[in-house]
């Protein structure tokens, strides 16, 4: 059969295994080539021993022309990994190809006899267009890449590997739902193929679904555990859902089999980072780089972990030079987005506002469109269903908890410095974004969004969000949850939850949404993407929590004023911590020095002291910013 025909996990690792010795033997100085004129008998010599290997290697086995090209293809990148300089891995990998080529040439291998051929007329012609494919992916030319591949599908619907390979080009060409389609397309065709469910698990992180990514890179792993893709994907998903320990052990397995794998190397830097390791990460960053100088995952990180200025022109012209270098489109934009940032801390707001707004034309390849329509009739069932009269009837179905603190807001608001400032306190945990309360709602919308919850219901409710909140704070007796979107939900959870305290966080609207255009958010996220958008989704916000403010009975919601509290850092730390519950503590005020994990955007503000440089920084784009100024009645 033509999947047989393809099979070339032998070859692939006979490849690695080449690879591999002359890895070690360039490291250790033994039989190194020569790399001048003079020393060129050297280097003959060295090939000479090189090819004789490749002889005694592979001449077991039947290679046909795609298992020779995989081959070569696990021969090349496993150097790269390994370090070898690029020069001797293309001299290398020239040279095994010729030498393959004269050793294996001639009429394919097939699997079965000639009457196999007669039911699979196309195959030969398959394997060409898989090849040809495969050469157009890799100098970017991604439309001959995916005419390739279809017709190689047209001939052989059946063919996971080429159906697996049209995915990635659609993703790196930006077509991620096609990406997605073919991916699992490709897993229904052969559930065995391990890299198609790396690939799709990657494509769902960047998507936004990071949290759904888990599964299928954890089905990659089972399948193929020596894949170090998935091994870094993994370990890179973990980290950004908090799970530090078991992401640190995927990647530094990752680093341990190659220790000069840039993707492993910019991970575990973000890691870092969210750990509050600067330094540490900006040296993973650079090493990262000095492997592989468009590494655009280190140089967006080292935008995050420290403030740029003028001196960091080096890394404006790196991080430039991979942007224009024809990145995936979400890679392109996140890269837009720093320099955007770079631009902005140097005092070049044009050029920031530019630059944002590329990456805002990126991700809009990836994102569905903002209803206005459909967000008014969301909020307008929102109000109509959770009135004062219905809050102010809790019954016997609610839990009596006070552990949940509840920080709210817009996004860019500051609820992760509020959280930062009760998580400090020895009593208190904060348990980041508990993504519960959207998913709940999101799956029955059509009672929950019709009418309140009966007492089951409530009970049922109270008891998993519990569960979900005190997963990794057990002993605290608050825990916050910060995910800002809970402020479209305080009726409902305070019908579960009449003993939980929300803080909402309120910012300057003009700030507030500035910060949120500039931020680079995943594509879920589609009201950031345009002003006039953001202008109304936040109107709609804003009207929401006017209701909410009325309908919740009095103690039960406190405003903290983002400006005042940067003002008065200790005045509001007192009425924020009287508020839930909890005894003062001057440890609240060095929330900086705070040692936990940040998942959110602001993992390198909230470790800062309070600055009010953010206070009114809408100013200095008021020119480009004209819809959002009517949220101040200033247009």
């Amino acid at each position: 059969m033509l999947l047989k025909w393809l099979r070339a996990g032998e070859a692939n690792v006979v490849g690695t295994a080449l690879a591999d010795d002359i890895a070690v033997q360039t490291a250790s100085g033994r039989d190194r080539p020569a790399r001048t004129g003079a020393q060129e008998r050297d280097l003959q010599r060295f090939l000479q021993t090189f090819l004789q290997r490749v002889d005694r290697e592979t001449r077991p086995l039947r290679l046909n022309v795609f298992k020779r090209a995989s081959l070569a293809n696990s021969f090349k990148w496993r150097l790269l990994e390994k370090g070898v300089e690029p020069k001797l891995v293309d001299e290398l990998t020239q040279a095994l190809v010729l030498r393959l080529t004269t050793r294996h040439a001639g009429p394919p291998q097939l699997p079965e006899p000639v009457v196999v051929a007669k039911r699979r007329p196309g195959r030969d012609a398959i394997h060409a267009l898989l090849v040809q494919g495969s050469e157009h992916d890799q100098r970017g030319a991604f439309d001959e890449a995916i005419e390739c591949y279809n017709e190689a599908l047209t001939a052989d619907p059946r063919n996971a590997v080429a159906c697996n390979a049209l995915g990635q080009v659609l993703s790196r060409a930006g077509r991620y739902p096609e990406a997605g389609d073919h991916f699992r397309r490709a897993i229904k065709m052969k559930e065995s193929l391990a890299e198609a469910h790396s690939n799709l698990g990657s494509l769902l992180r960047s998507l936004g679904q990071i949290k759904e990514s888990e599964q299928p890179l954890r089905r990659a792993l089972k399948l193929k555990p020596t894949l170090i893709e998935a091994q870094v994907s993994l370990g890179t998903t973990l980290s950004m859902i908090g799970r530090m320990s078991e992401a640190r052990s995927l990647l530094e397995k990752a680093l341990r089999a190659a220790p000069r794998l840039a993707p492993a190397l910019a991970s575990l830097g973000q890691l870092s980072a969210l750990e509050g390791r600067f330094a540490e990460a900006e040296e993973l960053f650079k090493r990262a780089l000095e492997v592989d100088p468009k590494a655009a995952l280190a140089w967006i990180g080292l935008s995050g972990v420290r403030k740029l200025t003028f001196s960091d022109d080096a890394w404006l012209k790196g991080a430039q030079a991979t942007a224009d270098a024809g990145l995936a489109p979400l890679n392109e934009a996140s890269l837009r987005y720093a320099i955007g940032k770079y631009y902005d801390q140097i005092g070049d707001f044009a050029q920031a506002f530019r630059s944002v707004q590329r990456a805002k034309q990126l991700v809009n390849t990836a994102s569905a469109e903002y209803s206005r329509d459909e967000r008014t009739r969301f909020i307008d069932a929102l109000i109509r269903t959770y009135t004062p009269d219905v809050l102010a009837r809790v019954t016997p179905g609610a839990a009596d908890s006070p552990l949940p603190v509840l920080v709210t807001g817009m996004p860019r608001s500051g609820t992760s410095l509020v959280e930062q400032i009760i998580a400090s306190h020895p009593a208190a945990s904060g348990a980041g974004e508990v993504e519960f309360w959207g998913q709940t709602v999101s799956r029955q919308a059509n009672t929950l969004l019709r009418e309140p919850p009966d007492d089951a219901t409530r009970r049922k409710l109270a008891q998993a969000y519990l569960r979900a909140l005190t997963a990794n704070s057990a002993d605290a007796v608050r825990v916050v949850d910060k995910l800002p979107f809970n402020s479209e939900y305080l009726g409902l959870i305070y019908l579960v939850l009449p003993n939980a305290r929300f803080i909402y966080v309120r910012r300057d609207p003009i700030d507030t949404c500035l910060s949120c255009y500039f931020q680079d958010f995943p594509p879920a996220l589609n009201f950031t993407l345009d002003l006039s958008d953001l202008a109304h989704f936040y109107s709609q916000h804003r009207r929401l929590m006017e209701h909410w403010r009325s309908a919740l009975p009095p103690g039960t919601l406190l405003d903290v004023p983002y400006e005042e509290l940067i003002a008065d850092q200790e005045g509001w730390t007192r009425r924020i911590l009287e508020f839930v519950g909890l005894p003062w503590d001057e440890r609240c005020l060095s929330f900086h020095s705070t040692e936990r994990p940040v998942l959110t955007a602001s993992y390198w503000q909230v470790r800062q002291k309070l600055y009010n440089s953010s206070v009114g920084r809408w100013r200095n784009y008021r020119k480009f910013i004209g819809p959002l100024l009517a949220l101040k009645g200033l247009d």
